[in-house]
């Protein structure tokens, strides 16, 4: 009997489970079809959801590994007084479909941060592709068809690809694992390395042809990798695991950035015959940089003058600011150089030759103990004065004073070519930069073909006359979305922008009448001259150093009569 029971007992058991399973499946499955949900009630779950979509991680700028260096070759463009070119570029093709990236967009940064402060290009941005135009475009398109807009043609293009993207070119593996009774663990971890190439090519655009040696190859390798232990467990009837593992992949866009940026200063530094692998802190030894630095010299009439070389005698003090544009014979000149080949134990001769055209441009840059650009630009070891004529007709040495020179540097910025600037016309606008070797207070007027004067720096949206050393201010502020004024070609004739430099702000010093709001004329000046004798006399001891630029107005062409 008490087996009997015994089995009896356990068969209700297991007969019983099953029925409060599907009691409960059902009730369940009629609580979802039949009941609706109400909204009302995850509210204030729901309200959380604009504070969770936004990011937790502020938003960093995108840099590379050559971000220095393309700040470096902007001072070089600078230092070599390169003119504003006109550049555009062609859209990069990627028959791999592997590096999704918008390489001609990193192509135009690039371009921007190696003009900022010398203004050396200036990209033409015009689409031709009907699925690609936006509004810009667009409207570009129906001004250019009715003859409301002129498009400047750009001198240059860049063209380039993906060349290849080869994956896995090299791939490691390790797996390994212990089984027990009770315990199992694993190990595992992978390595694998693709290389991404990329080339690019400097080309005329008036042939639509590409100039020989103005090219530029570059691999970079992107990698990833992850490692993983696995962990198992029995306890009696039950099992347990546990998975850890950690992983990194370098992503392909940052790396084809880095590309760009070091095909971008190889372009240009070619292109500008500019010594540029010094901003990539390459070896100036290299034998390959040696025989391009030679090709240059030779072919610059095996003379090797250059506006570079003289601007590193200025920077180095021993050519004067004034002297700079003057011929190599120039006496004052060949002083400099024969100063220079004795502190740096080249044979005396007073004339460029190779060796020291080559000392004259190295050492642009210097690196700090990180391998960081410590200093762009080349030492100045003081200031070069003016030398005097004796009365023998010689010059006697250069004084050399402890402090760097003081100067403006104001420049037309319009595109032009190579040579004298030809003279604006009526109408045309124009735009100026002028850059001081030290920070001062800086004040900048214009004075027109009929002898009217106004002031343009400061105005009422640049109402501060300080500005940092070495620091290009445009004029007019091209860049700005509204740059407060537009400098356009007047009535025929030559007109002229002084800009004068102080050491402290002397505009409260000035006469009332030359304290008035900017950009109107002023009534009781009557020329530039008299102009700054009025800043002699406010500027005082502190002193103050002025600079003017000049350009011719030709009257505007006569409009094509009407056909009948």
């Amino acid at each position: 009997m008490p087996m009997a029971t015994s089995r009896s007992g356990q068969q209700h058991t297991r007969t019983r489970s099953p029925s409060w399973l599907a009691v409960l499946a059902a009730l369940a499955f009629t609580a979802g079809c039949t009941t609706p949900m109400d909204a009302r009630k995850d509210r204030q779950y729901q309200e959380r959801a604009p504070i969770a979509s936004r990011p937790v991680v502020r938003p960093v700028r995108s840099v590379s590994s050559f971000s220095e260096s393309l700040m470096c070759m902007d001072r070089m463009l600078r230092a070599a007084e390169v003119p504003t070119t006109l550049i555009t570029s062609k859209q990069f093709v990627d028959f791999s479909g592997k590096v999704p990236a918008a390489t001609k967009e990193m192509v135009v940064t690039a371009l921007s941060q190696m003009s900022r402060v010398s203004n050396a290009f200036r990209f033409v941005d015009f689409e031709v592709d009907i699925a690609r135009q936006d509004t810009v475009q667009n409207l570009t398109t129906i001004l250019l068809n009715n003859n409301q807009m002129q498009l400047q043609r750009p001198a240059l293009y860049v063209s380039g690809a993906i060349a290849f993207v080869d994956q896995g070119v090299i791939n490691n593996s390790f797996d390994a694992g212990i089984s027990g009774p009770r315990v199992d663990l694993g190990y595992s971890q992978s390595r694998n390395a693709t290389v991404v190439a990329l080339e690019v090519h400097l080309g005329d655009f008036r042939t639509r042809t590409i100039i020989p040696g103005l090219d530029s190859a570059n691999e970079v390798i992107v990698g990833s990798g992850g490692q993983g232990v696995d962990l198992g467990g029995r306890i009696g009837e039950y099992g347990v695991r546990f998975n850890v593992g950690r992983d990194y992949a370098i992503g392909t866009g940052a790396a084809l950035r880095t590309l760009v940026d070091l095909s971008m200063i190889e372009l240009v530094g070619k292109w500008a015959r500019l010594p540029y692998w010094q901003c990539l802190t390459l070896d100036q030894s290299h034998p390959q940089f040696q025989r391009q630095m030679h090709d240059w010299y030779l072919e610059s009439g095996h003379s090797g003058q250059s506006q570079l070389l003289r601007s590193s005698l200025v920077t180095r003090g021993y050519l004067p600011q004034d002297a700079s544009d003057r011929p190599v014979t120039d006496p004052l000149v060949r002083d400099a150089l024969a100063r220079f080949q004795a502190d740096r134990g080249i044979p005396v001769s007073g004339t460029i030759d190779f060796q020291t055209y080559e000392a004259a441009l190295g050492n642009f840059v210097s690196l700090a103990e990180d391998g960081s650009l410590a200093r762009v630009g080349w030492a100045a070891t003081g200031t070069v004065t003016t030398a005097q004529t004796s009365a023998d007709g010689k010059l006697p040495p250069l004084q050399v004073a402890a402090q760097a020179p003081w100067s403006i540097d104001l420049q037309i910025e319009n595109p032009q070519p190579a040579g004298e600037r030809p003279a604006f016309t009526e109408g045309e606008q124009v735009f100026l930069s002028a850059t001081v070797t030290r920070a001062s207070h800086l004040y900048c007027y214009f004075a027109d073909s009929s002898g009217g004067i106004m002031r343009l720096l400061p105005n009422l949206l640049q109402p501060h006359s300080l500005v940092s050393a070495n620091q290009a201010v445009r004029i007019p502020d091209w860049m700005a979305p509204n740059p407060g004024f537009i400098l356009d070609a007047g009535k025929p004739g030559q007109e002229t922008v002084m800009c004068l430099a102080t050491r402290d702000d002397v505009l409260p010093k000035l006469p009332p009448s030359m304290q008035g709001a900017a950009l109107a004329p002023l009534r009781d000046v009557g020329s530039l001259e008299e102009l700054q004798q009025h800043f002699d006399a406010a500027a005082g001891s502190a002193g103050m150093v002025t600079r003017s630029v000049q350009w011719k107005v030709a009257p505007a062409a006569p409009a094509p009569a009407a056909a009948r």
